[in-house]
């Protein structure tokens, strides 16, 4: 009897692309630290298929025959540090683990990539501060880590943001500067993990098929969202420290079919029925299932602040309320955006920072009038006379 290998590998759910899945797992913040008794899991169709644990030298191998495609999904987890999640491939990549942030406006961006090539570049850039390899501490900013032999992980963490400055975050290739009409760096399979109190809030995944040798990722304006760009750009050496002061910095346009968006909505509706049911935890990953479908979804956004709260997650509850603002829309516009700076302001209130707390209460007042908002200024105005 003759057997059909590739319908069986079907059936069975084989692929004949199939392979073993190998990653080393280091620290974000520290130079070449690996992480061992880290727990790595691959998951594909939503259910966990594997688990490792790194050994001493921070590696697992996931053996089984894995695809290693953008359906699977790598997972790594270790106490006292926020979990990461990341669509492969992931096959003798390298991985950073951001140690949980305690600032209430903290932010630890972290980029790994590939092989080649062998030296990419971080930078953050706000007034009188331009942080990368040879200018390492600036403003309560800083570049923990830098990478010049591939992989990474390259590292930059905003300590505390300062109200009314705009900062801007970009990858600079390097080891390819003079080259502008250079490829190398759309090949490069970089990340780039944003992580903000215990979560990773954002992945951004570089652009593909793309000339260029500045990988223009987003900007932090004045009022602290962050408005995605995403975008490859061409720039000589003497520009780098002035990305984002032109035309380069336009908002990302992002696409979200009609079939994504009824989908959204139906999560965003059993994250309400969720909640509704005292489920935080259920609601929460509702949520952030409608953001996946639709990320430019501000009500959803709006409601995983509001869980965050719920679970005591400030920093996480910050960086949502702001991203409902950037995308808030429709004929509530003003009283959505006023409700999340009104929801921000609070927090910083409760935590006795008194003086971002005012400005966030002012700017709620600004989009709509309101009673609690006046009162909330009188009040805090006041904890700041002493």
């Amino acid at each position: 009897m003759k057997i059909n290998f590739l319908a069986f590998f079907l059936v069975f759910g084989f692929s004949v692309n199939a392979q073993d899945i190998s990653i080393q797992v280091l620290s974000a913040v520290e130079k070449d630290k690996v992480l061992a008794n880290a727990e790595v899991m691959i998951q594909r169709n939503g259910e966990t298929s594997a688990k490792k644990v790194t050994n001493a030298s921070g590696r697992a191998t996931i053996n089984g025959g894995f695809q290693d495609d953008s359906n699977t999904l790598l997972i790594i987890k270790k106490e006292n540090y926020s979990s990461l999640v990341v669509k492969c491939p992931c096959n003798d990549l390298t991985y950073a683990l951001s140690p949980v942030m305690k600032n209430l406006d903290g932010m630890r961006i972290v980029l790994n990539w590939g092989k080649y090539p062998e030296d990419l570049d971080s930078h953050l850039s706000f007034p009188g501060n331009h942080i990368y390899f040879d200018h390492k501490k600036g403003s309560s900013s800083n570049l923990d880590v830098d990478d010049t032999n591939s992989y990474g992980p390259e590292t930059i963490t905003i300590n505390n943001k300062k109200f009314g400055q705009t900062y801007h975050y970009f990858v600079h290739d390097y080891s390819n500067k003079e080259d502008l009409n250079s490829s190398k760096l759309s090949a490069s399979a970089a990340k780039v993990f944003v992580y903000v109190g215990r979560s990773l809030v954002k992945t951004y995944y570089i652009p593909k098929n793309k000339k260029g040798n500045v990988w223009n990722l987003f900007k932090i304006n004045e009022n602290g969202e962050i408005i995605d760009i995403n975008t490859i750009i061409s720039k000589t050496t003497q520009e780098i420290g002035i990305v984002g002061s032109s035309n380069d910095d336009n908002q990302e346009e992002v696409y979200v079919s009609n079939d994504d968006k009824k989908t959204a909505l139906l999560l965003n509706k059993k994250g309400d029925l969720a909640y509704q049911d005292k489920d935080v935890d259920g609601a929460l990953n509702f949520y952030k299932q409608a953001i996946e479908y639709n990320p430019v979804f501000g009500q959803a956004y709006g409601n995983l602040g509001l869980m965050y709260i719920k679970k005591g997650y400030k920093a996480e509850a910050i960086y949502s309320n702001r991203k409902a603002i950037t995308y808030a829309a429709g004929n509530s516009i003003n009283t959505t955006k006023a409700s999340a700076y009104y929801n921000i302001a609070k927090i910083f209130e409760n935590d006795n920072d008194f003086e971002e707390a005012l400005n966030y209460y002012r700017l709620a007042k600004e989009f709509k009038e309101n009673t609690v908002y006046d009162n909330a200024i009188i009040r805090v105005e006041n904890k700041i006379r002493g």
